[in-house]
């Protein structure tokens, strides 16, 4: 075949390419078409929904498309999350997950979702540690001394959570589980009114997102002890991490990402992956989680389902052995 007749041969593909019928055409070809919707299984104005119109706003920049946040609350984020496992798995219905997402599902039996089989990983976008903070009063600061006056004391120190089956709980009973001590759990209705009572001295811990906790710390009316994570995070420099602290085997962070209905079309999934990658590395959104102590978490969808289905585990594994019941 000479030249010529290639560049026709070629140039006719490209034609008949061009003109395939919308069944015949890849589902991404012009993805997106119509609105995607975002679904935040959480309350407007939480964290996790500041997160959420962020990825909004600029997905639909960098795609050229109209994404949406729709708050859908309820059963600590169970009901929006079971919500998306039933829509169509076209791409135009995802979820906006943290913790909860395999903390619930690890912990409580009644979650009515499996975060491995009823969701196609799309993208990390963001991940932090928490922060151990306590009372001033309380004779410990650092995680040895806590561990040591927990052993001391057991049960008599309290320790205030977001609720029964988070993140916030969990990394309690991780602790508890790595250290052999006992510690009283108190849930309360989210991370705020725990940490007022630990500043009243109704309980004498609490751990917390940094930027929920760093007011606190900056005016002295919690002290640190150490962030949940395998190394320090830049926003609280001085206060070491679990590894630091004499406790490598703890590495827990909150984390951001997007999930899909199972299914949904790999082509697609590529697609709005390219795009979160794109999108966590603008300056405007690295300020932001700068902010809000978290740091960009760029990768494949292969890369977020391994870290997922890891963490999963990991809390399934904590559950069982510290015989929580969760109702």
């Amino acid at each position: 075949m000479n030249r010529k007749t290639l560049w026709a041969f070629v140039s006719a593909l490209a034609l008949c390419a061009a003109t395939l019928p919308a069944w015949a055409q890849s589902p991404a070809t012009n993805f997106p078409e119509r609105p995607v919707k975002i679904i935040v299984p959480f309350a407007p104005g939480a964290g996790t929904d500041a997160m959420g119109r962020l990825v909004a706003q600029k997905l639909g920049e960098v795609m050229g498309g109209t994404f949406v946040v729709d708050n859908k609350v309820g059963a600590s984020g169970a009901i929006g999350t079971q919500y998306v496992a039933q829509q169509p798995a076209d791409g135009y219905t995802l979820l906006l997950v943290a913790s909860p997402f395999t903390t619930v599902a690890a912990s409580l039996p009644t979650a009515g979702y499996d975060p491995l089989r009823h969701f196609a990983p799309v993208g990390m976008i963001a991940s932090g540690p928490l922060v151990w903070a306590a009372n001033t009063s309380l004779p410990a600061n650092n995680m040895r001394e806590l561990v040591a006056l927990a052993k001391q004391r057991p049960g008599a120190l309290n320790y205030g959570s977001a609720g029964a089956g988070g993140v916030n709980h969990l990394v309690l009973e991780l602790l508890k589980s790595k250290t052999g001590t006992y510690i009283t759990h108190i849930p309360y209705r989210g991370v705020a009114p725990a940490t007022m009572d630990m500043i009243a001295g109704q309980v004498q811990l609490v751990t917390g997102t940094i930027p929920a906790l760093l007011p606190f710390i900056k005016d002295g009316r919690v002290k640190p002890l150490a962030v949940t994570s395998a190394k320090r995070s830049s926003a609280l420099p001085d206060v070491p991490s679990m590894t630091e602290a004499g406790y490598p085997g703890i590495d827990v962070v909150n984390y951001f990402a997007l999930m899909a209905p199972a299914g949904t079309p790999v082509a697609v999934i590529d697609k709005l992956n390219l795009a979160i990658n794109k999108l966590v590395l603008l300056p405007e959104v690295v300020a932001r989680f700068k902010a809000d102590a978290v740091e960009a978490a760029p990768g494949s969808p292969a890369l977020l389902g391994h870290f997922i289905e890891a963490d999963y585990r990991a809390w399934r594994n904590v559950v069982s052995m510290q015989n929580l019941k969760i109702e």
